[in-house]
């Protein structure tokens, strides 16, 4: 099983390609992705690369936390899993929507 890390520090001009290129460097890369900011389409600066081995992860790491790519210092670690999202203060799912016209006024 792969290893997943977490690039931060990317440029704006950074492509998924460019990513996975630079990577193969230390060994196979199995996925690279660039997170894009869903209203604008931009990204937000940092993505996922994951290795086929935890030693090529960790060979990743050594190599290119630090380094600079499209002129911006790069900052790689292993990625955490994702803490659950709340719901609770933002839009998101729930129920109970305010009816719509029930006359009265």
């Amino acid at each position: 099983m792969g290893k997943k890390l977490f690039v931060g520090g990317l440029s704006y001009n950074t492509t998924e390609q460019g990513l996975r290129n630079l990577f193969s460097s230390s060994g196979n890369v199995e996925s690279a992705n660039i997170i894009m900011d869903r209203d604008t389409g931009r990204s937000k600066g940092f993505g996922f690369v994951e290795m086929t081995t935890d030693d090529e992860a960790q060979e990743a790491i050594r190599q290119h936390n630090g380094a600079e790519l499209d002129g911006r210092r790069l900052t790689v670690n292993e990625a955490r899993p994702q803490a659950p999202r709340d719901n609770r203060g933002g839009s998101g799912g729930g129920g109970g929507g305010r009816g719509g016209n029930r006359g009265g006024w």
